[in-house]
C-alpha cells in the first residue's frame, strides 16, 4: 500500500517507526565508534617517553609477527621470539636510574600435571620451556616484599603469526616495562613481568612458575593480558578471587571494560587463560583476566597479522594497564601467600560492576546488590497496593494483580517471540541458501533477523487489539488506558523478577536487567506527565517515554553488541556437528542471540510504543522486508579474508613401530556449518588431487577413525565432520632418518599384589618440529611416573577399556623415560600420536590449492600402536 494512501492512523504509526528507528540508528553509530575504538588516538613512535605510546608497541608485533618466523613450540622462531625479548629487557634495565633496581632472568621449567579441558581429564608432562622474567622494584625493597605480576605468553598456536594472540600482549608488557622505567615512578611493591612460552600448550610456562619459581609466593596481585582476537575492546573476563582486583581496575582504569556478567558466561566458552593458574589452580591470587574480545574471525589462524591490529586498542590497553598497575602497588591489600591465608570476606564476595561505553565503571559489592537488585521486585508488588488505595472501587485489588499478572505474561510472550520467529526465518532460509552467508558480512545477520525479531515482540500486542476490536466501543474505551498501564507494569515486572532471579542464581551480572527497570520507571513518569500536557493520543507522548530510556538503550546496544559481534565471529571455529543438526546449528545459534539482544534493546520500549507499533501495516512491512533480506542474504557469499573458513588438512602416517611406514592418507575437517563437500564445491582443484570427484558427499566418503585427530586431543572433539583420503608416502623414508617409536627400555617389574610395571622409552626420531606428542593409553592402568604417579580420571568410550589421555612437548632431541603400572596381565595399549609441523612438498602444494578465503591449518601426524 502506497505511503499516501493508508491512513492517518498507519502514517502516524509508520512515522514513528521511522523515529525509532532514526534514533536507534543514531546509538548504533555511537556503539560502533566505542566499539572500534574510533575516540581513542593512538600515540606515534616519537610521544614522550613518559607515555605509553601504541606505535612503539605494535613495532615489538611486528618483529614477533613478521621478522620472527613462527612462534611455536618445536620451532626456531620460538627460541629467537624468547632472546629478542630478553635483549628488549635487558635494554631497558640499561636505562634504568638510581632509584630502581631492575632484574632479568630466563628460566627453564619443566613438570608434569592433570587438569580438566573442555570435559576431559588430561595429564601433561613438559620440560625445558622457556620463561623470561624482569622485576623492577625500589632499592630499598627485598625478596620477599609483596609483589604484582604482569604476564603475556609470547608463543604463538599452529600456523599462526600470532599477531593478536598474543604478540600484542608481549608488545604491551614491553613497552609498559620501558615506560615504567622512563617515566621516573619508584614502584611502592614490586613488579614482575613474566613472559612464558607455553600457554597454547595448556598453561604450561605459567604452571611452571607458580609450581618452581622462587617468587611465585610474594606475588599479591596479577594481571594476565591475553588475546581473543585482534583489538577492540579489552574485556575483564575474569575477576577474583573476591572483590578486590575488580573494584582496583573500576577506580583505576582510564577507558575502563569491564563486566561482572562476563564472568558468568567465560566458563562455558571453550577455552582457557593463564588465569586459572595463578588465581584458581594452584594459588589463590587475587588478579584480573583482560582478553582483546572482538576481531575473533582471526584467531588462531594464518591470518592474525599485524595489520589486523584495531587501532587504538593497544593504545587503550596499555593506558589502562599502567594505571591499574599503580593502583595495585598502592592498595595495602596487596600481600604474600602466607598473609593470605586469614582470608577475610573480600576474598569470598564477588561485586556486580560494568562500564558504560568504556567512559567510566559502575561498582558495588554483592551485599549492596542483593538490596538494590530485589527493590525493582518489591515495588511491582507494592504497586497494585498503591493504585487500590487511590481509588478502591475503580480498581479491585484482585483485578489489578490480575492485570499486571497479565501484562507479565503477555510481555514474556513477546520476548519469546521475538526470539522464535528469527530462528524459524534462519531454519526456513536454510532450504535454498548455504549456512553462514552472514559470517564475511555480519551486518546481513542484524538485517535478517532484528525485523523478524521485532514482529515477534509486537505479535502480542497485535493479538491483544484484534480482540479488543471484538468488544463494544464502551468496553473498549472503558479498558483502553488501564490496560496500557498494566502492560507497562507487567514488561516492569518481568525485568524485576528477571533480575532478583539472576541475583538468587548466584551469578554476578543482573545489571542490566536492573538498568532497565529504573529507565523504564523513569520514562512512565515523563510519559505520565507528558499525557497530561498533550493527551494520551498524542504521539509526543511516547517519544517522552523514549527519550529517558535513550542512556539505557544505548548501553543495551552496547552490551549487546559485544555479545552478538563476538558470537559471529566465533561460529567459525566452534566446531562442525554432523547433519542434519550442523547444517542448521550456526544459523540458529546466532538468530536466537540477536532475537534476545534486540529483546533486551526494544523491549523497554514495547509496553508503551507498541500502541503505535503494532498496526497491520507495520507487521507487513516488517514481515516482508525479513524475507526480502533472507532472500538477499543468500546472495552472499559466507568467507572472505577478512573472515576465512577454517580447514584442518593432517598429512598422517601410520607406522607399526621402527621405520616402517604401513599406511598413509590425509586427513581433512571443516569446523563450522559448511561441510567438505562445499569446499569441494568451490575448491575443485582440492577434490581432483584427493581424487574426490565432482560428485562428493560426505554420507558416501571415509571417515576419519577417531584416533587419527590425537595429535590434536581435545579439539579433535570440533572435527566430526571429515575425511580420509589416500596418499602416498612420498618418500618420507628419505626426509627422516628415524621415526617416533616407543619400545621398553629394561625388563619390567612385577609387586607382590599383583601389579605389573613397564619401563619405557619414546622416542621422536629425526624429526625437528615436533609441536606435541600424545599418547593415548588403555588398560588396567592403575599408576605411572607422570602427574604424582597419579593417572587423570578415565575417558569411557562406550564398550570398550577406560583410557587416558597424555601429552607430552618440549625438547623432542631427548628422549622420554617413563613407566606405566598396570593392576593385571591384561594387555596395555598404547596409541602414539606426533604432531610435526613440517610438510612435504606435496602437502605445500595441496595446501595451496584451497581458495584464498580458506586457512588451512596444516601439518604431519605420525601415529603408531603398541602392546605390554
Amino acid at each position: 500500500m502506497a505511503f499516501w494512501r493508508m491512513s492517518t492512523s498507519d502514517a502516524t504509526g509508520f512515522k514513528f517507526l521511522f523515529s525509532i528507528v532514526f534514533i536507534y540508528a543514531l546509538m548504533s553509530a555511537i556503539v560502533y565508534s566505542v566499539l572500534h575504538m574510533k575516540f581513542i588516538s593512538p600515540l606515534p613512535s616519537d610521544a614522550p617517553l613518559e607515555r605509553f605510546s601504541e606505535a612503539r608497541a605494535v613495532e615489538h608485533i611486528r618483529v614477533l609477527a613478521e621478522e620472527i618466523d613462527g612462534r611455536q613450540e618445536g620451532r626456531q622462531g620460538l627460541k629467537e621470539a624468547a632472546t629478542y625479548i630478553k635483549s628488549q629487557l635487558e635494554m631497558v634495565k640499561e636505562r634504568a636510574g638510581p632509584n630502581l633496581r631492575v632484574e632479568v632472568e630466563e628460566t627453564q621449567v619443566d613438570g608434569s600435571f592433570s587438569m580438566m579441558f573442555l570435559g576431559h581429564s588430561i595429564s601433561l608432562g613438559y620440560r625445558n620451556h622457556t620463561n623470561i622474567l624482569m622485576r623492577i622494584s625500589s632499592m630499598d625493597s627485598h625478596d620477599t616484599d609483596a609483589s604484582v605480576l604482569m604476564n603475556a605468553h609470547y608463543d604463538s598456536p599452529v600456523n599462526s603469526p600470532g599477531a593478536g594472540d598474543c604478540g600484542s600482549c608481549v608488545a604491551s608488557l614491553l613497552e609498559l616495562a620501558r615506560l615504567v622505567v622512563d617515566s621516573g615512578w619508584t614502584p611502592p611493591r614490586p613488579v614482575i613481568f613474566l613472559f612464558n612460552g607455553a600457554e597454547e600448550l595448556f598453561m604450561l610456562g605459567s604452571h611452571g612458575f607458580m609450581t618452581k619459581h622462587k617468587l611465585k609466593d610474594t606475588i599479591g596481585a596479577f594481571i594476565n593480558v591475553e588475546a581473543s582476537g585482534t583489538g577492540s575492546i579489552d574485556l575483564v573476563c575474569q575477576s577474583g578471587p573476591g572483590s578486590w582486583p575488580s573494584q582496583v581496575y573500576s577506580q583505576a582504569a582510564v577507558y575502563p571494560m569491564a563486566q561482572s556478567s562476563a564472568q558468568d558466561v567465560f566458563p562455558v566458552i571453550p577455552g582457557d587463560t593463564d588465569y586459572r593458574m595463578f588465581a584458581e589452580d594452584y594459588a589463590d591470587i587475587p588478579g584480573l583476566d583482560i582478553i582483546f574480545l572482538l576481531g575473533g574471525y582471526y584467531y588462531h589462524t594464518s591470518f592474525d597479522t599485524v595489520d589486523r591490529i584495531v587501532p587504538g586498542s593497544m593504545q587503550a590497553r596499555g593506558e589502562n594497564l599502567i594505571s591499574v598497575l599503580k593502583a595495585f602497588t598502592s592498595s595495602s591489600r596487596l600481600k604474600v601467600a602466607s598473609e593470605r591465608m586469614d582470608s577475610n570476606n573480600d576474598m569470598v564476595e564477588r561485586a556486580v560492576f560494568f562500564d558504560y561505553l568504556t567512559f567510566f565503571m559502575v561498582y558495588y559489592p554483592r551485599r549492596v546488590a542483593m538490596v538494590l537488585h530485589n527493590i525493582p521486585a518489591a515495588l511491582f508488588l507494592c504497586v497494585p497496593f498503591f493504585l487500590y488505595m487511590m481509588d478502591p472501587r475503580a480498581h479491585p485489588l484482585l483485578s489489578i494483580f490480575w492485570a499486571f499478572l497479565k501484562g507479565v505474561v503477555n510481555h514474556f510472550a513477546g520476548i519469546l517471540l521475538g526470539v522464535i520467529f528469527p530462528v524459524l526465518f534462519a531454519v526456513i532460509r536454510l532450504f535454498f541458501a548455504y549456512p553462514m552467508s552472514w559470517f564475511a558480512h555480519s551486518y546481513l545477520a542484524f538485517l535478517m533477523f532484528i525485523p523478524c525479531s521485532f514482529f515477534g515482540l509486537l505479535i502480542p500486542r497485535a493479538i491483544s487489539d484484534r480482540v479488543s476490536h471484538s468488544q463494544s466501543v464502551s468496553s473498549k474505551k472503558i479498558m483502553k488506558e488501564p490496560s496500557d498501564e498494566a502492560r507497562f507494569w507487567g514488561a516492569f515486572g518481568f525485568y524485576a523478577f528477571a533480575t532478583s532471579a539472576y541475583f538468587f542464581a548466584g551469578l554476578n551480572g543482573g545489571f542490566m536487567t536492573f538498568v532497565i527497570c529504573i529507565s523504564m520507571l523513569l520514562g512512565w513518569i515523563a510519559f505520565c506527565m507528558s499525557v497530561k500536557s498533550y493527551g494520551y493520543n498524542s504521539i509526543k507522548s511516547p517519544m517522552f517515554y523514549v527519550i529517558p530510556l535513550v542512556p539505557c538503550l544505548l548501553y543495551a546496544l552496547y552490551f549487546g553488541g559485544i555479545l552478538a559481534l563476538f558470537l559471529i565471529e566465533k561460529m567459525g571455529m566452534m566446531g562442525a556437528i554432523p547433519p542434519p543438526y550442523g547444517y542448521y546449528l550456526a544459523d540458529v545459534a546466532v538468530a536466537a542471540v540477536i532475537g534476545i539482544v534486540t529483546g533486551l534493546c526494544l523491549g523497554p520500549v514495547i509496553p508503551i510504543c507498541d500502541r503505535w507499533l503494532a498496526k497491520s501495516s507495520i507487521l507487513k512491512f516488517l514481515l516482508h522486508f525479513s524475507v526480502v533480506m533472507l532472500a538477499v542474504s543468500s546472495q552472499f557469499f559466507p568467507y572472505s579474508k577478512d573472515a576465512p573458513k577454517r580447514v584442518v588438512l593432517q598429512h598422517t602416517f601410520i607406522s607399526a613401530g621402527g621405520n616402517e611406514i604401513t599406511g598413509s592418507s590425509y586427513d581433512l575437517a571443516v569446523i563450522d556449518s559448511n561441510s567438505m563437500e562445499f569446499i569441494f564445491k568451490h575448491a575443485p582443484e582440492v577434490a581432483e588431487e584427493l581424487h574426490a570427484g565432482p560428485s562428493f558427499s560426505l554420507a558416501n566418503a571415509e571417515a576419519s577413525p577417531q584416533e587419527a585427530w590425537l595429535a590434536l586431543f581435545p579439539i579433535s572433539c570440533v572435527v566430526t565432520t571429515n575425511g580420509r583420503f589416500s596418499a602416498k608416502a612420498n618418500n618420507i623414508s628419505e626426509r627422516y632418518s628415524q621415526f617416533p617409536h616407543l619400545q621398553t627400555h629394561k625388563p619390567q617389574t612385577t609387586f607382590k599384589n599383583g601389579t605389573r610395571r613397564v619401563h619405557l622409552e619414546l622416542s621422536l626420531g629425526s624429526l625437528e618440529e615436533i609441536w606435541v606428542t600424545v599418547l593415548n593409553i588403555t588398560g588396567p592402568l592403575s599408576g605411572w611416573s607422570f602427574a604424582d604417579g597419579k593417572p587423570p580420571a578415565p575417558e569411557l568410550p562406550q564398550g570398550g577399556p577406560p583410557s587416558y589421555i597424555l601429552r607430552l612437548s618440549g625438547n623432542s632431541g631427548e628422549n622420554w623415560n617413563f613407566w606405566l603400572e598396570a593392576s593385571s596381565e591384561e594387555e596395555v595399549r598404547v596409541d602414539v600420536a606426533v604432531l610435526d609441523q613440517r610438510l612435504d612438498e606435496k602437502t605445500i602444494h595441496l595446501k595451496g590449492l584451497f581458495p584464498k578465503w580458506s586457512d588451512v591449518i596444516a601439518y604431519t601426524s605420525f601415529l603408531s600402536t603398541y602392546f605390554f
